[in-house]
């Protein structure tokens, strides 16, 4: 592996690090807004569960969106190449 392979390897890694750290900090400051609490209490007690899973699922989306958007982008700057599953799955017949 050559020191330019390394150093584009480590970047890429401490960019997902960054990542995976903004989307702890995101949890963190919706849960701080109290969303999960106002999700809980529109929920009958005996869901409260369940209304919690949909509130999380509900609140990390944006964070995942970011993610992806944020993860694709890190890779273009970088010049990694690599195929996505999405992206054959999605094609249309003409565009292979």
């Amino acid at each position: 592996m050559s020191n330019q392979q390394k150093c584009t390897n480590f970047l890429h890694h401490l960019g997902v690090g960054g990542a995976v750290l903004g989307m702890i900090i995101w949890f963190w400051f919706v849960r701080e807004l109290g969303f999960l609490d106002w999700a809980t209490a529109l929920a009958p007690e005996k869901y409260a569960g369940a209304a919690l899973m949909v509130a999380i699922m509900v609140m990390m989306l944006p964070a995942l969106l970011a993610w992806k958007l944020f993860n694709r982008w890190l890779e273009k700057r970088l010049e990694i190449k690599g195929r996505y599953y999405e992206d054959d799955f999605y094609k249309k017949e003409g565009d292979r």
